[in-house]
């Protein structure tokens, strides 16, 4: 059986098994980060970052972009 393979939105490291990976899920006025489970992770529009550090540069940008 061929699992699911899960690739970070920073850095394209893939897996299919992802270990200390994050979830995040967002719109235009919410965003929602989740410690990895296969569940948030296979939500629609699910965002997957391999670290805390990659999904920090998602959540800094997506602050930045409301900024402007």
């Amino acid at each position: 059986m061929i699992d699911t393979i899960y690739r970070c939105e920073i850095c394209g490291e893939e897996t299919e098994r992802p270990v200390r990976w994050v979830v995040i899920h967002c719109s235009d006025a919410q965003l929602t980060v989740f410690k990895w489970t296969k569940e948030a992770a296979d939500k629609p529009h699910a965002r997957h970052y391999c670290g805390e550090a990659h999904a920090q540069v998602y959540i800094s940008r997506w602050f930045e972009s409301f900024c402007k």
